[in-house]
């Protein structure tokens, strides 16, 4: 028996080694930070709302997700391991409270591409720990004045007073449907900005609850003011997150009901390319509707590499929509990141170094979505209210035969009007 085993030992020892040669050969058995030369992993988190039947942005955690078997398939980010960590603020103080400590207790070295309402809740954990914010949704002031947020878009800033400029030069009198909150009560003052940019009077502020069923109340008061006496039409635009589709479904039946022409807008996140498919495309409500936008319409081709990413690594995950402003911009600041831990070029990663290499001038390209982004101080746009903003520029587009359309020249940089309002 021992002769036996010693002539066998020679083969198995061949095999042995064959199989280690394969496996270290790169036939996908090892994670991806071990091609990094021991490299540790980077862990992010990424928020947002998912099942709150208000404002549910579950598209973006889901892209994050999808990212990250993206990288982690070609070899990881710089030779880490990406791992994402998502969390469901339930669109409330404590619950972006709890994502943030948790985020701190996890050590993440950002959190990236994420939407809440609550930036005085989850700004000031971060601070603390020293962690960046990498392209939040910019739904809140405090992502454009905290040291630690690197926004990648103008944030509902930019798209209200995007809006107000562009209904300026085609509408007579705006209404704005907006939430009866905190953050719905500064939009008025972005849309009048707007406004008064293209020559235009101040709209007709109407606040709505956020997550209503219905909207009778509101669509009764845009309609019973009667016509302006412009020779352009009124025009009505909202902003209600998910439930901007609830109030134009009240406001074309009660609209019919009275005969009125009253053109409807919005921003992109309130009307995108799967809300005028799911509603009848150019047969649908929204056919001839103004929509503000951040970013190139979503059959733009520079949005290619996206949908790749989407169709190959998110597994026909039906939370993602590429036509979501959510996920674009969840896109947008994944690329960031991966600039910044390239940048960082270290074996451990850490936060502090992340933000470093931000604040140090770090210019990252996103082939044609954004300009250039860059955090130094020069960089920074000096609007009012708004420091930390570094891209201020939208798009206005038009729901044409059933397609979200790029109207005029743009982009358009609201620089200025921004920079007015007060």
């Amino acid at each position: 028996m021992t002769g036996r085993r010693s002539r066998r030992s020679p083969a198995r020892l061949a095999l042995l080694t064959a199989l280690t040669a394969a496996l270290t050969a790169g036939c996908g058995l090892l994670p991806a930070g071990a091609q990094g030369g021991g490299r540790e992993p980077v862990t992010v988190m990424t928020w947002a709302p998912e099942r709150t039947g208000a404002t549910d942005k579950p598209g973006m955690p889901a892209m994050a997700e999808a990212i990250a078997r993206w990288v982690n398939a070609s070899g990881g980010v710089d030779g880490h391991e990406l791992k994402v960590l998502t969390c469901d603020d339930g669109n409330d103080s404590e619950g972006a409270a709890a994502c943030a400590r948790r985020a701190v207790r996890e050590d993440v070295v950002a959190v990236v591409g994420s939407y809440s309402q609550h930036g005085r809740s989850f700004l000031s954990p971060l601070e603390a720990a020293d962690i960046p914010y990498i392209g939040g949704y910019g739904v809140t002031g405090e992502e454009f004045t905290s040291p630690l947020s690197y926004p990648v878009n103008g944030g509902q800033a930019a798209l209200l007073a995007g809006n107000g400029r562009q209904l300026g030069e085609e509408c007579g009198r705006v209404f704005l449907v907006r939430p009866d909150t905190v953050a719905g009560d500064a939009l008025p003052g972005l849309l009048d900005a707007g406004l008064a940019g293209a020559g235009a009077g101040a709209a007709v502020d109407v606040p709505a609850p956020e997550s209503a069923r219905e909207y009778t109340a509101q669509a009764a008061r845009v309609l019973s003011a009667g016509p302006s006496g412009s020779a352009k039409p009124d025009c009505v635009t909202a902003v209600l997150g998910d439930r901007t589709d609830t109030f134009f479904d009240t406001f074309r039946r009660a609209r019919a009901a009275e005969g009125r022409d009253v053109r409807i807008a919005s921003v992109l996140g309130g009307v995108d390319q799967s809300l005028v498919d799911r509603t009848g495309g150019a047969r649908g409500p929204y056919e001839g509707a103004y929509v503000t936008g951040w970013y190139p319409v979503a059959s733009d081709d520079r949005w290619a590499p996206m949908r790749r990413v989407i169709r190959d690594h998110a597994f026909d995950d039906n939370r993602i929509d590429p036509a979501d402003a959510g996920v674009q911009t969840t896109w947008i600041a994944y690329e960031v990141l991966r600039r910044a831990v390239a940048e960082v070029d270290a074996d451990r990663v850490t936060a502090r170094a992340v933000h470093r290499v931000l604040d140090d001038g770090l210019s990252v390209g996103t082939g044609g979505l954004t300009p250039e982004l860059r955090w130094r101080f020069e960089d920074l746009l000096a609007a009012r209210d708004h420091p930390r903003l570094v891209n201020a520029e939208v798009t206005f587009q038009t729901v044409r035969s059933g397609r979200l359309t790029a109207t005029g020249s743009g982009p358009h940089d609201l620089t200025g009007t921004l920079g007015a309002t007060p």
